[in-house]
């Protein structure tokens, strides 16, 4: 049960980076409503995916994630700074590009250990596909930009 409630409060705080980014990335799309659209869509799936998770630590006994992580915030930050050299939108395409990439990593090695509980299993592949469903996106965002 321990471990389930680490490995699901890793992923939490990844995934709490990864909805801060959308909002942030919300900001910058002020003037495209497709843009801006989709980056509200995917940061309230995230966010109810968070839900989730911290429902199910806090059902194992446990006290759930709350805060991203330090390497999100330097994500973040790196995302302002590059902001200023670069066309805004695609530096927040390719931080989301980055991000999902990452969270979808960090999950499949959590998933290489079998002994989760099926509750804890089904999340975490939840959660990956959310994240392989965001590299989809910004992909094609990209190529969409690159036109």
């Amino acid at each position: 049960m321990q471990k389930d409630i680490e490995a699901l409060n890793d992923v939490t705080k990844t995934m709490i980076d990864s909805y801060k980014g959308y909002e942030q990335c919300l900001e910058v799309a002020e003037d495209s409503f497709p843009l801006t659209n989709s980056f509200r869509q995917r940061a309230t799936r995230r966010s109810e995916l968070i839900n989730e998770f911290q429902a199910e630590v806090r059902s194992l006994g446990g006290e759930p994630e709350t805060d991203g992580s330090a390497l999100g915030s330097a994500h973040r930050a790196w995302l302002n700074v590059t902001a200023v050299f670069q066309d805004d939108r695609k530096a927040a395409v390719e931080a989301i590009d980055d991000g999902e990439e990452f969270l979808a990593d960090k999950i499949e090695n959590a998933l290489q250990d079998e002994t989760y509980s099926p509750r804890t299993r089904e999340l975490l592949q939840t959660a990956q596909m959310s994240a392989r469903e965001g590299e989809r996106f910004a992909e094609a965002m990209e190529a969409a930009l690159e036109r």
